[in-house]
């Protein structure tokens, strides 16, 4: 979060304020998000409005709310409902014309301007490998604690275009992939 915060910082006009939608039903969740807003806030001295849905029909109230207080950019939480939600965030960002990072790749292959975060088949491989290891007898309580490995940066070109975006060839270096 913290990172997507900062890239969508550093792609847009310091007077634009950036939503950033949370799920308030993920409690523990959303309660980290909003300490990591927060310091983010104060860090690069912008202005980060929390925005909240828990449902396909809060979404769209959201999404007025952002266009309404004219906020410049949304960054979405990787919290599960919206990957599940993802065509129709998606949607919502490019039909209100609202620059948007997400959490996963995946929102970017469905149309969706950049991410930044895990790649799931590496944590899927991850997941497999525990639950075999698991199977031939070894105890969950064994097993290591295993944080992510690999974070990757994707940015759809055609979206940025359509947005009438120019995204920096420093990002556009940066990224393990782009859509053009």
């Amino acid at each position: 979060m913290a990172k997507s915060l900062d890239l969508m910082h550093n792609l847009m006009p310091p007077a634009n304020t950036i939503g950033v939608l949370v799920n308030p039903a993920n409690i523990p969740q959303t309660a980290t998000e909003r300490g990591i807003v927060e310091n983010a806030g104060r860090d690069l001295g912008r202005r980060f409005v929390i925005l909240t849905a828990s449902t396909p029909s809060e979404l769209e109230p959201a999404f007025a709310t952002l266009v309404g207080e004219r906020m410049g950019a949304l960054v979405v939480s990787g919290e599960n409902f919206f990957l599940t939600q993802r065509d129709l965030v998606v949607g919502l960002a490019a039909r209100h014309a609202v620059p948007a990072i997400y959490p996963y790749r995946e929102f970017v292959l469905a149309g969706g301007l950049m991410s930044y975060g895990t790649h799931y088949s590496d944590a899927f491989r991850q997941i497999g490998i525990n639950a075999g290891r698991i199977l031939k007898g070894e105890k969950v309580a064994d097993l290591p604690v295993q944080q992510v490995t690999k974070i990757e940066l994707a940015i759809n070109l055609k979206t940025a275009k359509t947005l009438s975006l120019n995204i920096p060839n420093t990002l556009i270096g940066r990224a393990d992939e782009v859509i053009e």
